[in-house]
């Protein structure tokens, strides 16, 4: 599995002040974060030739119950932010999660890899066929997640796939 382009906006760090914006926007409903971040992160990629191949943009998926427990997912209103600088659809419906994890903010890092049999599922696989995909998270930490929907991604023909985080940690 190929990754094309890979970016973070942020350095997350345990101690940290961006630790305290993604929990604000994760946990405490500020998802006015994520419209900022998605702006500053645009205005960043709107000059980037390599960003201009993307067809779609595709937040990472809650899991149903997890959605319905936070009212929101913290990545979307980042990633309708990104559409506009780019001109590219979000599409939110077409990738789905359909197994849940507890979540991983207190696990270490290989235990956190060590967690993938999260499932993902795409609605219409050859929807995506020629295409190239902007996955967008939150943290990446070890990679997992990103990584477990990217190769479902790479299960269809001709499909790139590119990442986008608010953060990454060291």
């Amino acid at each position: 599995m190929t990754i094309q382009l890979g970016y973070s906006l942020l350095i997350y760090r345990r101690m940290g002040m961006v630790k305290n914006i993604i929990q604000e926007l994760k946990y405490r409903g500020n998802e006015s974060i994520g419209i900022w971040l998605g702006k500053w992160i645009g205005s960043i990629l709107v000059d980037t030739a390599e960003f201009q191949t993307i067809d779609y943009i595709i937040p990472v998926p809650l899991h149903p119950k997890k959605l319905r427990s936070r009212g929101y997912n913290q990545v979307s209103k980042f990633a309708h932010q990104i559409s506009i600088y780019l001109n590219k659809p979000v599409l939110e419906h077409q990738f789905i999660r359909v197994s849940s994890t507890k979540t991983q903010t207190l696990k270490a890092r290989m235990e956190r890899f060590s967690n993938v049999n999260t499932k993902f599922h795409i609605k219409e696989p050859g929807f995506f066929e020629n295409k190239h995909i902007l996955l967008v998270d939150d943290v990446i930490t070890t990679g997992a997640t990103v990584t477990a929907c990217a190769e479902e991604f790479t299960k269809i023909v001709n499909c790139n796939i590119s990442v986008l985080s608010m953060a990454y940690t060291e």
